[in-house]
This record gives C-alpha cells, structure tokens and sequence, in this order.
C-alpha cells in the first residue's frame, strides 16, 4: 500500500461528497462537465482492476467509496441537467434594490 495513493484517494473522497452536495443544493449543473466526469470514471475503474489484479490492499476500499459518490454526482448531472441557473434562483417578493451611490470623502 502507497501512502501518497491512499492521501490522493482520501482527498478525493472529500471532495466528491462536497461536489455532489453543491449539486444537490443549487439544482444546477452548469459549468459541470459529464465528459469529465466520464474520464475520472473511467481512471478510478483501472485503479480498482489494478487492485484486483495485481496489487489489493485496503486504498481498494477507497477507490470504491470515490467511484460511489462520483456516481451520485453523475446521477444528480442527469437529473439536473435540464435546469437553468436563472429558474433556481428565487428572490424574496419582499426584495428591494438598494441604490449604490458613489461616497465622496
């Protein structure tokens, strides 16, 4: 086992779970690529082949608890994908713009 394998591994745990609840929260994927995600995807099933082949040790737990929640996020970019940023914005009716004016010193 690679301490730095398992590092890259644990820090990419946190983000997937942080990525899919941003996603979850703003109902908005824009500036999100599935094609990416894809690759990503398709890295994390060689590393886990590699761990069955010829090398298994405990980061094989990590490759799939990543591959899990990069899953959910590709899930919620399908149900998402549809939405316009604008439609999951909604102001208070009570909002009132505040005029900015220029302060002189």
């Amino acid at each position: 086992m690679s301490i730095f394998e398992a590092g890259m591994m644990v820090c990419f745990g946190v983000s997937w779970p942080v990525a899919a609840y941003k996603t979850y929260k703003a109902k908005c994927v824009q500036g999100k690529s599935i094609y990416f995600s894809l690759l990503i995807l398709l890295g994390y099933i060689c590393g886990i082949l590699h761990k069955i082949f010829y090398s298994m040790d405990y980061v094989f737990i990590l490759y799939i608890l990543n591959t899990m929640f990069l899953l959910l996020d590709m899930f919620l970019w399908f149900k998402y994908r549809n939405n316009n940023p604008s439609d999951s914005i909604k102001l208070d009716k009570n909002f009132q713009k505040i005029p900015i004016t220029k302060q002189q010193n």
